[in-house]
C-alpha cells in the first residue's frame, strides 16, 4: 500500500453502525406507510366483483376518504381511472384539450411528455414555456385565455410551483395540474384546479397502475359540450349521450381495478385520517424535507438542484453532487442498497447525475436524519474505486 492510498484509507469514513429502520426512499412506488403489513389489509372485496355491492361499497369508500383528506370541495368530482397518474392526465388531454388554444409548461422529464403528446399524438400547436432542470418556467407569461397543462410537483427535477397564486381567477382556458407529487405533500387550491391527476403510488405509499381524476365544474362543462375531433379509446370515455358519466365519480369504475391495490389504498388513507388528516401528512413530509436540507446544508460537496427553496420540492428533492457523474452516482445508489441502507436514491434517467431523495409522508423523519452518515460513506467510497 502506498502512502497516498494509506492516507486515503485514513480519509475514508468508516461504515456507519445505524442505518435507516426503513430505508426506502424511492420516488415511485414510495415508502408503504408506518406499520403496513399484508396480512392488515382488508379483503372481503378480494375475488369478488366490483361491480358487487360490497366492490362498488369500497371503491366509494376510497373515493370519499380522498375527498376527505384532500379536502377536497362538493364543486370537484373525483374518479378512480387506469394507467396510474399518466393515465388519468392522458384521459384528461384527450378528452378536453381542442376546443381552444393549448399552453404546456415543461421543467422536467414528466411535463417535456405532456409536450410530446400534444403535439405528436393530439398534433396540437401548443404554446411551450421551458426550463432547465432545476428552474422553473415563467409563470407570469401564461396566457390564460389558453388551456394550461403543468405539473405542481415535477418529481424528476425536485421543482415545484411556489403556489397557486399564477393562475389567474377569471381564466377562460382549464388548468390542467399533473399533481402525482404534490396530492398529500401541499394544501393545494382547488378554485384555481379545473383538473388534477395523482395515483396512490406516491405520498400514500400505495400501489400502482391505479390513478385519480379531479374534475372541478368547468372542466365538466368542457366534457359536455365539446366533442375532440380524434376517436377515443373506451378506457378515455367519460360521456355518454352527452353527459358525464358519473358513475365513474361513484366507484363504477370503467374498467376492473384491482381490489387489493383499493384495499391498500384505504390502508393508507385511513392512516394519513388517523395521524390527523392532511395537516399532519403536510407536516411529516415538511419535516422529512427539511432533515434532509440540514443533511446539505452540512456537506460542501451536496447541494439542491432546485437552488430557490421556493421553488424547491418538499417530496421529490433532488441533489447536486459535487464532481459526480453517472458511474459515481451509481456506484453510490449501489453501495447504499447493498447495505441495505438506502434503496432507489439515484436520480431519474433523464434528469442531471445526482441523487434523488423522497421525503414524503410514509417516509420516517428518523430516517431521513441516520441517511447523512450513509451519504458520506458511499460518496467516499465510490469517488475512490
Amino acid at each position: 500500500m502506498t502512502d497516498t492510498t494509506a492516507a486515503d484509507a485514513t480519509l475514508a469514513p468508516a461504515k456507519p453502525a445505524t442505518k435507516p429502520a426503513r430505508p426506502y426512499f424511492s420516488s415511485g412506488p414510495c415508502a408503504k406507510p408506518p406499520g403496513w403489513d399484508a396480512a392488515k389489509l382488508a379483503t372481503d372485496s378480494l375475488g369478488r366483483s366490483h361491480r358487487s355491492k360490497i366492490g362498488k361499497q369500497r371503491l366509494q369508500y376510497c373515493i370519499d376518504l380522498m375527498r376527505e383528506l384532500l379536502k377536497l370541495p362538493d364543486t370537484h368530482r373525483i374518479g378512480i381511472v387506469p394507467g396510474s397518474d399518466t393515465g388519468a392526465f392522458e384521459m384528461a388531454m384527450w378528452t378536453m384539450l381542442g376546443a381552444r388554444p393549448v399552453t404546456t409548461l415543461a421543467w422536467e422529464s414528466f411535463g417535456e411528455g405532456w409536450v410530446t403528446d400534444a403535439v405528436k399524438q393530439l398534433k396540437l400547436d401548443p404554446n411551450v414555456l421551458r426550463a432547465d432542470y432545476g428552474q422553473i418556467a415563467d409563470l407570469n407569461a401564461v396566457d390564460w385565455s389558453n388551456d394550461v397543462l403543468f405539473t405542481w410537483n415535477g418529481t424528476t427535477s425536485g421543482v415545484r410551483v411556489p403556489n397557486g397564486d399564477w393562475i389567474a381567477d377569471d381564466r377562460e382556458g382549464l388548468s390542467f395540474a399533473d399533481a402525482t407529487s404534490a396530492v398529500f405533500a401541499y394544501d393545494l387550491p382547488w378554485n384555481k384546479i379545473d383538473v388534477a391527476t395523482f395515483s396512490w403510488q406516491k405520498v400514500l405509499g400505495g400501489e400502482g397502475a391505479h390513478g385519480v381524476l379531479i374534475l372541478g365544474p368547468r372542466a365538466v362543462e368542457r366534457l359536455e359540450t365539446y366533442t375532440p375531433a380524434w376517436p377515443l379509446p373506451k378506457v378515455f370515455r367519460l360521456v355518454s349521450k352527452g353527459k358525464l358519466a358519473e358513475g365513474v365519480f361513484k366507484g363504477e369504475t370503467i374498467n376492473t381495478p384491482s381490489m387489493l391495490a383499493v384495499e391498500d389504498a384505504i390502508f393508507a388513507l385511513e392512516w394519513g385520517k388517523g395521524l390527523g388528516g392532511a395537516e399532519a401528512l403536510i407536516k411529516r413530509s415538511d419535516a422529512n424535507a427539511a432533515a434532509l436540507n440540514r443533511i446539505v446544508e452540512e456537506r460542501d460537496w451536496l447541494g439542491h438542484l432546485a437552488a430557490d427553496p421556493a421553488i424547491r420540492s418538499t417530496t421529490s428533492v433532488c441533489l447536486t453532487v459535487e464532481g459526480a457523474d453517472e458511474a459515481v452516482i451509481k456506484k453510490m445508489a449501489s453501495l447504499l442498497e447493498a447495505e441495505g441502507a438506502a434503496y432507489d436514491v439515484a436520480g431519474y434517467r433523464d434528469a442531471p447525475a445526482g441523487l434523488r431523495i423522497w421525503c414524503g409522508a410514509t417516509v420516517e423523519t428518523a430516517d431521513i436524519e441516520a441517511l447523512g452518515p450513509w451519504l458520506d460513506w458511499a460518496y467516499a467510497t465510490a469517488k475512490a474505486a
